[in-house]
């Protein structure tokens, strides 16, 4: 379960002060994935990333009682002066996993031949986004936290390959899904939310939800 509980965010953007929470309060249980619905700008990747632990709210609490994934796409974790298998291992002993385990995975799935023994600095744009994949799949989290705004890589055969193992799992883990587009949360979510002006409404279904963001879009 993750549980938020009166939280609130904001953040001053040198001319305003830019609110992305104010005192929402939700619950996601194991086994009803969620996708939230919101606009660009509104703050979909700072919620990605409190879920996640990675950002504090200025007031509540959080509330985590199961092993939730960093984001997708996420390199904060990374130390690019290290190597691709230095990183695996230091990131397996971080979440308690085993190093050899995690740097196997990680080397097999995303499949960069001798790069993955030099420093990720030296990585390409995709080589990281593989990486950094790579090694969220390789750990086993009961709840997987997708950003929209994540990389992307254009190697068609990873994609295939990471799509395989992420259905595989999404089959019998929870998600969350942050987007502006409600098309992508059809395939992942049975309840949705929309944020908006700091409050996230909630819906037991992506029906309503979308009725709320398109009444909101195009009023």
């Amino acid at each position: 379960m993750l549980e938020f509980s009166n939280v609130s965010k904001s953040f001053w953007t040198g001319v305003q002060r830019k609110v992305i929470l104010d005192r929402a309060s939700f619950r996601v249980e194991l086994g009803n994935s969620l996708g939230i619905l919101a606009r660009n700008g509104t703050g979909k990747t700072t919620l990605i990333n409190m879920m996640a632990g990675l950002e504090k709210p200025d007031e509540g609490e959080i509330i985590r009682t199961c092993r939730v994934s960093f984001p997708l796409g996420f390199m904060g974790g990374v130390n690019p002066r290290h190597t691709g298998m230095e990183n695996a291992r230091f990131i397996a002993r971080l979440y308690g996993l085993d190093p050899d385990y995690v740097e196997a995975f990680s080397r097999w799935m995303c499949d960069i031949g001798e790069y993955f023994d030099m420093p990720v600095a030296t990585y390409s744009r995709g080589m990281k986004s593989r990486f950094s994949m790579s090694l969220m799949l390789a750990m086993d989290f009961d709840l997987y936290l997708i950003d929209e705004g994540m990389p992307s890589t254009t190697d068609v055969e990873f994609n295939r390959k990471a799509g395989e193992i992420l259905k595989e799992r999404l089959e019998k883990t929870t998600v969350i899904i942050v987007s502006h587009k409600p098309k992508v949360l059809e395939k992942f979510c049975r309840s949705a939310a929309v944020l908006q002006d700091g409050k996230l409404h909630m819906f037991d279904t992506l029906e309503e939800a979308k009725r709320l963001y398109d009444y909101e879009m195009h009023g």
